[in-house]
């Protein structure tokens, strides 16, 4: 499905959008009411991801397919692992067959997973032979994906002996770390992280416990987006935390640098342009701890005509699709000119097409977060986003709550 979309002459919005369950959360926790059953879990998220997980884990197929859910397939690695008497083959699409998960599968290897490559080594599909795992520490780079730790960090307390995770480099998404472990906090596991040791104690029984799941961070990035591409826009978010354990909360201080201000209240954040601000020329952002929201930041500059140098960025290179090649790519559609390496991106401005009202073709590549994040330049030109449903990996109703902005 291609989508157009023409905001251009939209004078102002201010509407409530209710936003679904934080993918992150949900993944997180659906893992551990697999291990510790009594756990009841509400406001999951409804993306797609979140989805094939859910029928991952009960699924009784010898070969489990989950698509391009990069998530599922490193959780899912480590749980089929530590699940006693499993034997499946885990797979997914053409692009995850290209996604590495070496460093995740030699960690699991070396506190005894049997675990094969059914292909090409260090990447899906992975042959998995469930068994009790009684080695206790493992060694693993933190520069990579947190997804790989997070992954360990969530199976640990189901291990007999626990598990003692030492990280070495400098570590990837911190916050997604600290997620993990504040959850594993909230249902009663002892955890510790001392300077570059993680450590988990084995649990057999946690208490009942009813979990909401807060809304996603990541998703309201592209309202902020909105938000600052306006200069008269007001949105409130509802569900949300001022103690968000979601990295991706750094949004609000992030967006300030934009002339979005951010109200806390119930709940519920209300987001507004502050009228009087007035804009910078260049900003810089080290993104090391929140990659997710760096598209989103680099369309907002580029629509508010700021040059920006983006860093830690080195993990978006593996995601879906290349998104530092892909943002090059699509933006350079607009004239904007931008410089890559492995782990930053640099726009710098100069005069674009965007005065033009011609309509531009924004191509998606597989990346729910492509679409999502150029959808608020709606508000400058006329633009047709291919592949639109796509969103469906983390936010299946984006396009439907985008609409109701302009209501």
């Amino acid at each position: 499905m291609d989508l157009f979309l023409n905001y251009t002459q939209q004078n102002s919005f201010n509407n409530k959008i209710s936003i679904t369950g934080s993918k992150s959360e949900s993944n997180r926790l659906l893992i551990l009411k697999q291990l510790f059953k009594n756990l009841q879990l509400e406001n999951l998220s409804n993306a797609k991801d979140t989805k094939v997980l859910q029928e991952a884990l009960i699924s009784k197929e010898k070969t489990i397919n989950i698509g391009h859910a990069g998530t599922a397939m490193r959780f899912l690695t480590a749980y089929f692992a530590t699940k006693k008497g499993t034997d499946i083959v885990l797979t997914g699409s053409e692009r995850m067959q290209k996604r590495p998960i070496k460093i995740l599968v030699e960690a699991l290897q070396k506190i005894g997973a049997d675990i094969t490559y059914v292909n090409q080594e260090g990447y899906p599909p992975l042959k998995i032979k469930g068994r009790d795992l009684t080695k206790n520490n493992v060694v693993i780079d933190g520069n990579v994906s947190s997804q790989y730790i997070s992954a360990l960090l969530l199976v640990a307390p189901s291990l007999k002996n626990g598990l003692n995770v030492t990280l070495k480099n400098e570590i990837t998404s911190i916050p997604y770390i600290e997620m993990t472990l504040a959850l594993l906090n909230e249902i009663g596991i002892t955890t510790s992280w001392k300077d570059n040791c993680i450590s988990i104690l084995y649990k057999e029984k946690v208490p009942d416990k009813i979990l909401q799941v807060e809304s996603d961070w990541s998703a309201a990035s592209y309202y902020y987006s909105l938000v600052a591409l306006h200069k008269n826009g007001k949105l409130q978010l509802s569900n949300f935390k001022e103690n968000s354990l979601q990295g991706d909360k750094a949004l609000a201080e992030i967006y300030k640098e934009f002339g979005v201000e951010t109200t806390f209240k119930n709940k519920t954040i209300e987001i507004k342009k502050i009228a009087s601000f007035k804009q910078k020329k260049h900003i810089t952002f080290n993104l090391i701890k929140t990659p997710d929201i760096a598209q989103t930041i680099a369309v907002t500059c580029f629509g508010l005509g700021i040059s920006c140098g983006l860093t830690g960025l080195h993990t978006l290179k593996i995601k879906e699709t290349d998104r530092l090649q892909a943002l090059k790519n699509e933006l350079q559609k607009f004239g904007a000119k931008i410089r890559i390496t492995d782990d930053s991106l640099h726009l710098k401005m100069q005069e674009t097409r965007s005065k033009r009202q011609e309509i531009i073709e924004i191509k998606t590549y597989d990346d729910h977060r492509m679409a999502m994040a150029f959808a608020p330049l709606a508000l400058k030109i006329p633009l047709l986003i291919k592949d639109a449903n796509v969103v469906e990996k983390s936010y299946p109703d984006f396009w439907k709550d985008f609409k109701t902005v302009f209501e």
